[in-house]
């Protein structure tokens, strides 16, 4: 089965372009509480999407599905949520959640009005994620690569990709039979860590989804709509494509990558390391 691919922008325009192409998931961003003070020293995006983004992308799109990420869980939360389903958010995710508790507060609010992804990106979360694997109505779980390799004071976002912690996470999720994906993916030969060894792991550990990260379409330097269009039907198709040869290999080949994966991280970090 091919991933499930998720693009954030609340661009009209972007979103109809990366439905074309293929990306099943029109992803607003609305996460801003605690956001600033976590990343804001990382080059990463903090999006200032808004609750009215929803439904215009709503309209324009057919096929994709609209996924919103809000804040953790806060006092207003109950009304955030109820905005962006009446909005027509079909999946609703909530992030930096650390307890079962607020996990079921979430799947209580959305009331099955929408499904549910859960983003795992704590180390708290690891910690608990058998009490919260216990809580029913979650749809999907995504790990959340770059808030959980800063929960850990690691210098990557790979680490918790080679050191067991998003495999033994995978195994009990899986468990219960939730899809679960891991990260974001650039375009091919492209990221400190290639994208087709990170696309060749999610298939090893039987993931079902990944964001298209920042870099696949980089919007700031792109000069025209043709250009993004181009960069998305390239960029997709070339990821359908690789999918398909990977769906012919044997698990010897998986393996060999997963100790290719481990040993360019740990370049990456020793490189880190060394030029500070």
């Amino acid at each position: 089965m091919a991933l499930k691919l998720m693009y954030i922008t609340n661009d009209i325009e972007i979103a109809q372009i990366a439905e074309q192409s293929g990306v099943d998931w029109i992803f607003i961003d609305l996460e801003i509480n605690g956001k600033e003070k976590r990343q804001g020293h990382l080059d990463t995006v903090i999006s200032r999407h808004q609750v009215d983004d929803i439904s215009k992308i709503k309209r324009v799109i057919n096929r994709s599905e609209v996924l919103v990420r809000i804040n953790p869980i806060f006092d207003g939360s109950m009304l955030e949520i109820d905005k962006i389903i009446n909005n027509g958010a079909d999946i609703v995710m909530l992030p930096f959640f650390k307890t079962k508790e607020e996990v079921g507060k979430f799947i209580d609010y959305v009331s099955g009005r929408a499904k549910t992804m859960l983003l795992l990106e704590t180390t708290e979360a690891v910690e608990n994620v058998d009490s919260i694997l216990s809580v029913k109505g979650i749809n999907y779980i995504h790990i959340g690569l770059n808030d959980l390799h800063l929960s850990y004071g690691m210098k990557f976002m790979f680490e918790p990709l080679v050191d067991g912690t998003v495999e033994k996470l995978f195994n009990k999720i899986r468990s219960k039979d939730i899809p679960c994906g891991f990260g974001g993916i650039a375009n091919l030969g492209d990221g400190d860590l290639p994208a087709e060894y990170i696309i060749a792991e999610h298939y090893r550990l039987g993931s079902a989804m990944a964001i298209l990260s920042r870099s696949f379409c980089n919007m700031h330097k792109i000069e025209s709509i043709d250009e993004a269009k181009n960069l998305f039907n390239k960029g997709v198709s070339e990821i359908r494509e690789f999918e398909k040869q990977l769906k012919e290999k044997e698990n010897e080949f998986f393996e060999e990558n997963k100790i290719i994966i481990k040993k360019k991280v740990l370049e990456i970090i020793n490189h880190k390391v060394s030029v500070k």
